[in-house]
């Protein structure tokens, strides 16, 4: 991304003989005199993104009638202070903004295909395998405790390009990334979901939901807040509002709430959940919830429910993936016989959180 730092920055280049950016430095030098002479209210209709700028820094009563410096002269300086800005560096902060979050909205990368390269084992055996994930799959990660799964979601997660551990090598849409394509936060092409999610901000689930659904410029933002905060409250095993602070979401809470943001908020096409079992979410629903996105998703995973249900689940053995199996039509019907044992036992969870006995044997017996 090309920003203007200083009002002289375009001269400057030209005079050191630099002319490889000239169009865009035009360009960005055109959109500074705009937003300097423009009223504030014709820049609010040409950069929407404006409004958020004034607002987050107290100054959303502006005389809209008044190009931008001038009507910074009706605010004290201390007030700008606060935000260690100055009546000079506002107009290059705003437009510094305004491109960020055009950048966001403007370089999400389609992911159609996500290409696994094998690498190494332990051993330093080669992996050969090579998987290829279409958008709207789900993939499971299936092997024993300390076999290497989250090695390979870190792997995915990171866009390895044979530069980790593993040596493995992961492709979108058929070609290999730049380091800037891998790393660039404005266009994060994969969403993580661990065993653990912490909340910095003392902010309630509206505003969360709302903060992100503006920085991702996501069309009826009102709707789609409430689409996620019902999504996440379906998920989860507990209900809660939506004046709830974040900070006091229980663990299968907000890993519920993020779920439901990576769906339908998030603009990252891969998505990465590591034992979602555990995280007291209705799983089943959950995955569904991201594969009805049309993301690519991929667990690890002990539950049998989860790898049957996946359409291919790779097997991880010593560190590195030993194969890849296909669900096949007879695991799907086995999987509706291990659902109806899993619901006996999600039953008798429920039950002892009601506080009531567990003591019809002959229940038990005909329900397993």
């Amino acid at each position: 991304m090309f920003l203007l730092h200083g009002r002289n920055s375009y001269w400057r280049q030209l005079s050191d003989g630099h002319d490889e950016n000239d169009g865009i430095q035009v360009i960005l030098m055109e959109q500074e005199e705009f937003i300097k002479k423009s009223s504030i209210l014709e820049v609010k209709k040409q950069y929407p993104q404006a409004q958020d700028f004034l607002e987050n820094i107290g100054l959303q009563n502006l005389p809209e009638d008044l190009p931008l410096d001038e009507a910074l002269l009706t605010v004290p300086e201390d007030d700008l202070a606060q935000f260690d800005l100055t009546r000079k560096s506002l107009p290059e902060q705003l437009i510094e903004f305004i491109n960020t979050i055009r950048k966001i909205k403007g370089t999400c990368t389609q992911v159609k295909n996500l290409t696994i390269i094998g690498g190494e084992n332990k051993n330093r055996q080669k992996e050969k395998i090579t998987l290829t994930v279409k958008a709207g799959e789900i993939i499971s990660i299936v092997g024993p405790t300390g076999s290497g799964k989250s090695c390979l979601l870190a792997d995915v997660e990171c866009l390895a390009q044979g530069d980790t551990p593993s040596k493995r090598c992961i492709m979108i849409n058929g070609g290999r990334l730049s380091d800037e394509e891998r790393f660039d936060l404005g266009n994060r092409l994969v969403a993580q979901l661990s065993q653990n999610m912490n909340f910095v901000m003392d902010v309630s689930v509206a505003d969360f939901l709302s903060m992100h659904a503006k920085i991702r410029l996501v069309k009826d933002e009102q709707a789609v807040v409430k689409k996620c905060f019902d999504t996440a409250n379906k998920l989860a095993g507990e209900k809660f509002s939506d004046d709830t602070k974040v900070t006091q979401l229980s663990g299968g809470q907000s890993r519920a709430l993020m779920i439901a943001d990576a769906a339908y908020i998030s603009s990252s096409p891969i998505v990465l959940i590591d034992e979602i079992e555990n995280a007291g979410v209705d799983r089943q629903e959950a995955i569904k919830c991201l594969a009805r996105s049309e993301k690519i998703v991929i667990l690890s995973t002990h539950d049998p429910l989860l790898a049957l249900g996946a359409d291919k689940r790779i097997v991880i053995k010593n560190g590195g993936m030993d194969k890849i199996i296909t669900t096949t039509d007879t695991e799907k019907k086995c999987r509706n016989t291990i659902k109806h044992l899993d619901d006996t036992l999600l039953d008798i969870r429920n039950r002892l959180r009601r506080g009531e006995l567990i003591e019809n044997i002959d229940e038990l017996r005909n329900n397993i």
